[in-house]
């Protein structure tokens, strides 16, 4: 196998058993019969070049030694299932997705090298000896940038990595202390955080229902039902084991619902919503399967993107919206919402996209939004006077003065209240240590997937969250070694182009899924052998060059809007230098009131999720 295949397997934390030629077969295969031998050495020459370029591989992953799997055989791979300590890498064919884009890149490729033949001297003659020589120089030009390319992208996604650490959990020795009643209580625990599992996840079934996008998933504490709610403004309850719902009712809501929420200690019989009018309703469910009815308790001004449970609290929980506010709701109460803070920089409201509990201190809870920064409150000092209530704020180092317009779009707090990660959008995931001073950068940062397209969600996986997951506007989903920062799950989720909300089981290896479709997707540990990572090199490149012609695009949006700026500052002064000239006034007014913002109508900045 060529070596900057090897490289780009270990990098994400896949498996590297793969048999020599497998993937220039697969490729082969998926560019069809029109390239013929001149394809085939022009894959062949890359090889050879990336190995005569003395590139190193990174560490191996799963503590196995470089030179052909010695270590494999020695060492049992405590993480598999069947014990065997060997990861074989599938390769099935590339889907028509795959496929399609290779096709365009091939294309592509062959206009810049005919570009290139015009602008050589005597391009455009037709000796036999000269074009022969062109096709040789524009090969060997191919390969040069290919293999700038893949240094490029071995850089940027090798920079902030670290050496996957050895398997927690062995399969057979934990079946058999199971079995003789030894340490049994910690066995679900260990297996849902097992790394062997989280390689194995594959689809399930999916639960199909709803007329509209499915933007918010939520199982109950006990984890027999699963909640969703879509676009279509309706809410179901699924017996999800059996794939069957067992209630569905209208939510009350105007408009897409953002979030349904079973309130811990309920009984599974009181459901929070938020939505995109900016209601936050409850709905009360019966023992029967029948909703009693809903009623608002909140509104905010704009729209409602997420709740955050209280983990002990029955009655209480926190919502977030688009005009700042963060409403604390406590059902006991004639008027339930009453307004903790309006979050500001500055003098300036920033919209909030999220918003969560810390679950070992519930007094603290932290938002995201319009803006780069995590900010932490107290409930119990929060002084608006007093650098607007902000208990710390937390923010990566280098996009504190960037001028991109960079959104939070989700945060949520680790099982133990430790750590916090935070997504951004055209940006890539921070973990943060929630212990840490104002002011404090990020431990770990999490690459490859792309979160553009809508308000996208991350999350937790295993009992300790040991992983990370995130949807991604490429339509897979990612999950990370939450340490390494390497991938080490990739998995193709809604076909719509978008995956938004990821929900783990509270208590089994598994999760749902939802995006853009209008299904819900059920993902378990059931595949035979773990994931070759099978086609992600390519879908990360694809993820990175749309991240940067956005970011050019982006730059170019803010010299054409600089431009419109000087020029009605310009347009607006011309009057006011005419009225001085002519004795009607001594004073040059601001061209807009310095309380005039982008606040009201969303701004340039403003996310906003795609409906149905």
């Amino acid at each position: 196998m060529a070596e900057t295949d090897g490289k780009s397997s270990v990098l994400n934390g896949g498996s590297e058993d793969q048999e020599p030629g497998e993937e220039r077969h697969a490729e082969g295969d998926a560019s069809g019969s029109k390239e013929g031998q001149t394809q085939a050495s022009s894959q062949a020459a890359p090889k050879e070049a990336g190995e005569a370029s003395g590139d190193k591989p990174m560490p191996d992953v799963e503590g196995e030694t470089g030179a052909g799997g010695e270590g494999e055989e020695e060492e049992e791979d405590t993480d598999s299932m069947d014990g065997s300590g060997l990861y074989s890498l599938t390769e099935d064919g590339e889907r028509e997705s795959e496929g399609g884009r290779r096709e365009r890149a091939k294309e592509k490729d062959g206009g810049k090298r005919a570009a290139r033949k015009r602008n050589r001297p005597g391009g455009g003659t037709n000796h036999s000896s000269s074009s022969d020589e062109d096709e040789d120089e524009e090969e060997e030009e191919d390969h040069e940038e290919e293999e700038e390319d893949e240094q490029a992208m071995e850089a940027w996604l090798g920079a902030e990595l670290r050496d996957l650490r050895g398997p927690t959990w062995r399969a057979v020795p934990s079946l058999r202390s199971r079995e003789i009643g030894r340490e049994s209580h910690q066995f679900v625990r260990r297996v849902c955080g097992a790394r062997g599992l989280v390689q194995r996840l594959e689809l399930q079934g999916r639960l199909e229902r709803h007329t509209g996008c499915v933007n918010t998933l939520h199982f109950n504490p006990s984890g027999t039902r699963l909640a969703s709610g879509s676009d279509d403004l309706r809410v179901v309850i699924w017996d999800w084991a059996i794939r069957r719902a067992e209630l569905e009712f209208d939510s009350g809501h105007k408009s897409n619902v953002f979030q349904a929420k079973f309130l811990p200690h309920s009984g599974d019989s009181t459901l929070a919503m938020c939505a995109r009018d900016g209601q936050i309703r409850v709905a009360e469910l019966s023992a029967t399967q029948r909703c009693k009815n809903t009623k608002r308790v909140a509104q905010h001004k704009g729209a409602a993107h997420k709740l955050a449970l209280e983990p002990d609290s029955p009655c209480s929980f926190l919502s977030a919206g688009e005009d700042a506010v963060v409403f604390g709701i406590d059902l006991r109460l004639d008027r339930p919402a009453n307004k903790l803070v309006v979050v500001k920089e500055g003098d300036k409201k920033v919209g909030l996209y999220t918003i969560f509990v810390n679950p070992a201190n519930t007094h603290h809870f932290a938002v995201g939004g319009r803006d780069q920064y995590v900010r932490i409150y107290d409930q119990r000092k929060i002084n608006e006077n007093d650098n607007n209530g902000v208990l710390k704020k937390f923010c990566p180092s280098h996009l504190v003065s960037s001028e991109s317009k960079t959104n939070i779009t989700c945060l949520v707090y680790s099982h133990d209240g430790t750590e916090l990660l935070a997504s951004y959008n055209d940006e890539d995931i921070y973990l943060f240590d929630s212990s840490h001073s104002d002011g404090a950068d990020y431990r770990r940062r999490y690459k490859g997937h792309r979160n553009n397209a809508t308000v996208k969600g991350v999350n937790f996986y295993g009992p300790c969250s040991e992983f990370v997951v995130s949807g991604s506007d490429c339509g897979h989903i990612y999950l990370w070694d939450k340490y390494s920062a390497r991938i080490v799950q990739f998995m193709e989720g809604d076909r719509g182009g978008v995956v938004n909300c990821l929900e783990p089981h509270p208590h089994l290896p598994g999760m749902a899924t939802s995006g853009l479709d209008h299904d819900v997707k059920l993902w378990a540990p059931t595949a035979e052998n773990p994931t070759g990572l099978k086609g992600l090199k390519e879908v990360m490149k694809k993820n990175k060059r749309e991240r940067d012609e956005d970011s050019v695009r982006h730059g170019d949006q803010y010299d054409t809007q600089l431009l419109w700026f000087l020029m009605r500052h310009m347009r607006n002064r011309r009057p006011q230098r005419a009225r001085r000239e002519g004795g009607e006034g001594d004073t040059d007014e601001s061209w807009s009131s310095p309380d005039s913002s982008d606040e009201e109508d969303g701004g340039p900045d403003h996310v906003q999720c795609m409906s149905s």
